[in-house]
């Protein structure tokens, strides 16, 4: 028999929280993003899940190819562009969009001619500092693409580094709407965050990402107060369990001690399975449909759980790692991450099931 961990995936739940973006997107064009395998999820259950977005977005050519081999027929983003000039053969073949960020790839667009117009987003970086034409050169960049006939529509675009705070567009969309004044074309600024906080920011596009998997993109409001249902539920067993003496130790270094007698569970789930090492004694879990904490250092294969005031729960009993009983963003804050670096790193030897 396989260990008792699995990854379970909600088609349901995920579609749901594509109907919540639609929401507060009103008109606008939404693009489901699953990047990073659909963040851990699987592509072709992003497919399949976000049938009614409008478009799908990411960043790796394999992934784009592999959705149109599941069928996705409407629009592709890779956004992040192509890095070289074999890879506008793909964009082409498989009629994708491309992002362009900065002056290399107008240089391939410009070299290699290609048989039918490509859709473009044009990045302006307006603060973020990672990818994206600065104001005082975006202008020149538009005026390039606009210059060359394979180029199609040219959608203007930017990124907000601080979406999840109040007031933290403000700068950046003023800058946006200072450089593109005048500019024609399609304006795409929202990620999740100002999907859901900024409504000023939602212009002609939309790019929701961790929202739709069911994750909280703000520290101080759950995804539940979104309206938002966990994509991923991680569950397991206990497969073991130990009586202590006041003072007996758990796990590797002995970092817990108990103060009393009490009673551990250990779990088929350590961080070869992509739960976090560096979850401390007391992170949230669920035994038997009952919250508990972890209790000691995670290992490899294994974690222990307090069951002292939980006797119903025994060798079999269920256990929910993070879902919907514990939040995955309960779990990350424990761990001092996000959720979205939970899902990602899932690993390949948890089986992955689609329950709906």
């Amino acid at each position: 028999m396989p260990r008792p961990i699995q990854a379970r995936i909600s088609h349901a739940a995920l579609a749901h929280n594509l109907s919540v973006a639609r929401r507060h997107a009103g008109g606008a064009f939404v693009w489901a993003v699953i990047k990073a395998n659909a963040y851990g999820h699987g592509i072709e259950r992003g497919v399949a899940s976000f049938a009614a977005a409008d478009g799908l977005a990411m960043l790796d050519l394999n992934e784009a190819v592999r959705c149109r081999e599941a069928g996705w027929v409407k629009s592709i983003l890779l956004l992040e562009g192509i890095f070289e000039a074999r890879d506008l053969e793909i964009v082409e073949r498989y009629g994708l969009l491309m992002t362009v960020h900065c002056a290399q790839q107008i240089d391939l667009l410009q070299t290699h001619a290609l048989q039918r117009p490509v859709d473009v987003y044009l990045k302006m970086n307006s603060g973020m500092n990672r990818l994206g034409f600065k104001p005082a050169a975006y202008r020149n960049a538009w005026e390039r693409l606009r210059a060359l006939r394979h180029v199609g529509t040219i959608t203007l675009m930017t990124h907000f580094a601080d979406a999840d705070v109040a007031g933290g567009t403000d700068a950046a969309r003023t800058l946006f709407a200072q450089t593109t004044e005048g500019l024609p074309g399609p304006r795409a600024l929202a990620n999740s965050a100002a999907v859901l906080g900024v409504p000023e920011a939602i212009g002609d596009a939309v790019r929701p990402g961790i929202m739709l998997y069911g994750s909280s993109p703000f520290a101080d409001r759950t995804a539940a107060s979104l309206d938002l249902q966990p994509g991923m539920t991680l569950v397991s067993e206990i497969i073991g369990t130990q009586d202590l003496l006041a003072r007996d130790a758990v796990g590797y270094g002995s970092t817990f001690r108990a103060e009393k007698p009490m009673r551990i569970g250990i779990v088929a789930c350590g961080y070869a399975d992509g739960y976090p090492r560096h979850c401390a004694t007391g992170t949230p879990i669920a035994v038997a449909g009952a919250r508990t904490r972890t209790i000691g250092r995670v290992s490899m294969d294994m974690l222990a759980v307090d069951l002292t005031d939980l006797p119903q729960a025994g060798i079999g009993s269920s256990v929910e790692l993070w879902g919907a009983q514990i939040p995955i963003d309960e779990v990350a804050r424990a761990a001092g991450t996000i959720g979205y670096e939970l899902m990602c790193a899932v690993a390949p030897r948890v089986p992955m099931l689609s329950v709906d």
